[in-house]
């Protein structure tokens, strides 16, 4: 949808997946997706480069967010928010589910 305005399809994936999760790690983001890492892995370096986005340390693992300090940040997440509201509900769901760790082998549901 997005994807001739911010000039990739993958582009795109980062920023929704953003938009919808606040913060994400490249695994997570290429897994939802269906798609290799590297792809979205040189879109997380482009963004964090033109510092839409900032990375952190947790662990091993690295986690993308939005740079707070970015001037048109605001404008970017309402386009965003727009966006997402045009994905088809299945998307929409998966991506605002809060839950991300496996349940506890016997816990009861």
């Amino acid at each position: 949808m997005l994807e001739p305005l911010l000039g990739s399809t993958n582009c795109e994936r980062v920023l929704i997946f953003l938009a919808a999760r606040d913060e994400g790690y490249l695994r997570e983001i290429s897994d939802f997706f269906e798609t290799s890492p590297a792809p979205i892995l040189k879109q997380l370096e482009k963004l964090e480069n033109g510092g839409v986005l900032f990375s952190r340390l947790a662990g091993r693992t690295r986690l993308y967010g939005f740079n707070p300090r970015y001037p048109f940040l605001n404008e970017l997440k309402s386009l965003l928010d727009k966006a997402l509201a045009f994905y088809p509900e299945d998307i929409r769901s998966r991506l605002q589910e809060s839950r991300r760790r496996p349940r506890r082998k016997g816990k009861p549901l």
